[in-house]
C-alpha cells in the first residue's frame, strides 16, 4: 500500500489544510489507533475524503495528534502533498 504519511498536532481550534500536486487523491486525517488500523488493513475511520480540489482544509473534531495521509486509494499514477496547520486565532 502506497501512501503519504504526515504527522501533526494541533489545537482546539486548528485545521491542516492540504495542497494537492499531480491529481486527484483520498486525504485522511486520523487518530493514532485507527491509523494503526488502517495500516494493518482494519475498519478505521477518518476525516476527509476524496479530493479533487486543492488545498483539502480538514478541522478534526479535538486537539492532538494526527496523521495525515494521502493516497490514490490504489489508482495508477502520483501525487505529491504540502501539509500545512492553520492557526486559528
Amino acid at each position: 500500500m502506497n501512501f503519504l504519511h504526515y504527522e501533526v498536532n494541533l489545537g482546539p481550534t486548528d485545521a491542516v489544510t492540504v495542497s494537492l500536486h499531480g491529481s486527484a487523491a483520498n486525504v485522511l486525517v486520523l487518530d493514532d489507533a485507527n491509523f494503526r488500523n488502517f495500516q494493518a488493513g482494519l475498519q478505521y475511520q477518518y476525516y476527509g475524503g476524496y479530493y479533487t480540489r486543492s488545498p483539502a482544509v480538514i478541522r478534526p473534531p479535538w486537539a492532538g495528534r494526527w496523521h495525515v495521509v494521502v493516497n490514490l486509494g490504489g489508482l495508477p499514477g502520483s501525487v505529491s502533498a504540502v501539509v500545512q496547520v492553520l492557526h486559528a486565532g
